[in-house]
Formats: C-alpha cells, sequence, structure tokens
C-alpha cells in the first residue's frame, strides 16, 4: 500500500508527463505512438545473489615499524612515494646505540685481556707441573680459569653484535620496491620498538577483501561468478578467490580474498567496493526476497519517488518500488515488482503521452 506522500506525487508525476506530452507550436499537431521496449521480470533478473561491502588490499603489503629506541631525526619520505628496497625511510637518533656499541667494544676488550692471562697462568702452570713443583689439581684449576675466560670473551663478542644491530636499526628501510601508502608518525616523535613507522605497498597485484557472514558462507561457495565494483561504477574483473579456513569467532564472519586483474591499479589500497557473488544455486523464493536487478534508466526517480512504469493492456502503469544499492548501470529493486511484469526499459519515454509496450 501506497503511502498519502507517494500517492500524490504519483499524481504530481502523471499531470508533468501528460503536459509535457502535449503539442508545442501554433498549429495543432498529432503526436505518433510511441512504442517502449520492455523486459519481463524473471528468473533472468532474479539472480542476483548478495552484495557485500569490502576493501581493496595489496597482495604485497608491509608496515615497517621501529626496531630502536630514541627520538626520530626525520621521516624522509611522504605517502605517495615511491621507494627502492634498502631506501632510509626515517632516522632515529643514534647516540644510545652508539653508546651501547662502545661499552660493547669495551666489554670485548676486556674479555680479550682476561683470556689472555688465563692462557698465560696455564700454560705456566703446566710447566711447573712437568718439574714436579706444583700438582695436577692445581693445572686443572688453571685450565677451568682459561675456558672460563674464553666463554667470557664469545660472550662479550654477542654482545657486541647485538649492539651493532641496534646501531643498524636506527636507520628505518624500505623492505622492497614499492609506494608508501601512509606514514604513521612524525619527526620529533619517540621512537619504540614495534611502533609502526610506514606502511609500504607493491603496487600491481591488487585484491579485494570481504567479510562473509558465517549464515552466508555455505551460498557463498556455490558462486559461479563474482563481480568487484568501485565506487564511481569502475568494475573489476576477478582472476580468482580464495576463502580464508577459520572464521573469526567475535565476528562471525569467514574473510574472501579475490584476487583482481592488472586493471586495478587505478585503485589505491583501503578503498571501499562492493562484492557481489552470483550465480549460486538457490530456491526461487530465496532469489524473489533478494530483489531484480534492472537497468537505470528503467527506474524513475523524482524526489521521493522511486518508480518503474508496467506494461498493461491498457498502456503504461507508474508503480512505485523499493531500490537497492547500484551496481554499475543496474540497480537491485528489493520491492514492488512480481515475477512476470513487463518493465519500460526507459521510464522518461514509458511517461509520454501514447506510449505504448512494444509486443
Amino acid at each position: 500500500m501506497h503511502t498519502p506522500a507517494c500517492i500524490v506525487a504519483l499524481a504530481c508525476l502523471s499531470l508533468v508527463t501528460a503536459s509535457l506530452a502535449q503539442p508545442v507550436g501554433t498549429g495543432p499537431t498529432v503526436p505518433g505512438p510511441v512504442t517502449v521496449p520492455v523486459l519481463t521480470v524473471g528468473k533472468a533478473t532474479a539472480d542476483l545473489g548478495f552484495e557485500l561491502e569490502g576493501t581493496l588490499q595489496a597482495v604485497r603489503q608491509s608496515t615497517v615499524a621501529a626496531q630502536a629506541q630514541g627520538q626520530l631525526l626525520s621521516l624522509n619520505v611522504k605517502a605517495g612515494e615511491r621507494v627502492k628496497a634498502g631506501q632510509v625511510l626515517a632516522r632515529i637518533d643514534a647516540r644510545d646505540a652508539s653508546a651501547g656499541l662502545a661499552a660493547a667494544d669495551a666489554g670485548v676488550a676486556q674479555a680479550q685481556a682476561r683470556l689472555g692471562e688465563a692462557n698465560h697462568h696455564l700454560q705456566r702452570q703446566g710447566e711447573l707441573q712437568a718439574k714436579g713443583f706444583v700438582a695436577q689439581a692445581v693445572v686443572d684449576s688453571a685450565l677451568a680459569q682459561q675456558q672460563a675466560a674464553q666463554a667470557g670473551l664469545a660472550q662479550a663478542q654477542a654482545a657486541r653484535a647485538q649492539a651493532g644491530l641496534g646501531r643498524e636499526h636506527t636507520a628505518v628501510l624500505a623492505p622492497f620496491d614499492g609506494v608508501v601508502l601512509a606514514t604513521h608518525a612524525q619527526a620529533g616523535e619517540l621512537a619504540v620498538p614495534g611502533r609502526p613507522v610506514a606502511t609500504v605497498y607493491a603496487p600491481g597485484a591488487m585484491r579485494a577483501v570481504v567479510q562473509v557472514p558465517s549464515t552466508r558462507t555455505a551460498q557463498a561457495r556455490t558462486a559461479q561468478q563474482w563481480e568487484v565494483a568501485m565506487a564511481d561504477g569502475q568494475r573489476l574483473r576477478v582472476r580468482g578467490v580464495q576463502p580464508m579456513a577459520g572464521a573469526d569467532p567475535v565476528a562471525q564472519t569467514v574473510e574472501w580474498r579475490l584476487e583482481l586483474d592488472s586493471t586495478a591499479l587505478a585503485g589505491l589500497p583501503g578503498q571501499a567496493v562492493r562484492v557481489r557473488f552470483m550465480g549460486m544455486a538457490q530456491p526461487q523464493q530465496q532469489a524473489r526476497a533478494q530483489g531484480w536487478r534492472l537497468p537505470a534508466s528503467a527506474v524513475l526517480q523524482r524526489g521521493e519517488l522511486t518508480a518503474v512504469y508496467v506494461a498493461t493492456p491498457k498502456g503504461f502503469v507508474l508503480r512505485a518500488v523499493r531500490t537497492g544499492p547500484m551496481l554499475g548501470n543496474e540497480l537491485e529493486v528489493l520491492a514492488g515488482l512480481r515475477e512476470g511484469d513487463r518493465v519500460a526499459q526507459d521510464a522518461v519515454k514509458a511517461g509520454l503521452s501514447g506510449a505504448r509496450p512494444a509486443p
């Protein structure tokens, strides 16, 4: 049942279309009949599947984090810049790391001196034991001291290597050739290990990621076709589909990844897309509940009124409908139509006086 506002809009629209059909000019003219092609609402328009919101994601993407602590001295890149593998993205104050490296060098020198002293002591005790001046226990004790000194040197050398890595980590490097998607820090801020600095992605290989509700998972697995559309209506070709094995226990969704053709290069990771699963086996009554697909030219939108022209034996009749989201050049009609209805493909022409449906 139409609302009063919708009935008034229908009446006003009928008066407007009737006035537009009147001849213009000084002399009387008789317009010829206008024949408008129609399409029949049926199974072909019912197999819409379902549509979900998703996002574009680069197949190869990495968030580079700091591995050393200190003040961020400089951030050398901006979002959108291309970078090479090994390029310095940011620099962290290296004074603490340099001090740690110097202390580690001193520790290595000290351990080397202790080892040299232990070697000399062991050699001396061995000579004395050979002459019968000391017991074997004294030599064994000197050998234990020499082995402990060797272990101390190895420990100091490992600490020095670790300090050297800490010094190297003050330069945050790009992991591969790519484009900077976003930066997450500013010069002057404190960098700590694990804090993100920048996100880099490799262009050329994109995928659409969508979270499919668990209630739709079984139906989605029977889909034979997929459509991925950008916000501007651009459709992207799907090369492969990979559902993840596990479901999110909190959101009760399963992540699906749809690999896209190289035409997706115009999109950036993070942009919203609409993913439609189609061609799955489903009962007809379920397809009816989901809606019908019509070309955008068949749907008339005037203010709050959304309607189509339905063919009857006496001509076209305007009928209000409720539509869903638009995908490309087509609209999904959720309510107002039944299977078998014949709808004018051009709503503007169907509204002209004398318009008749094509046979």
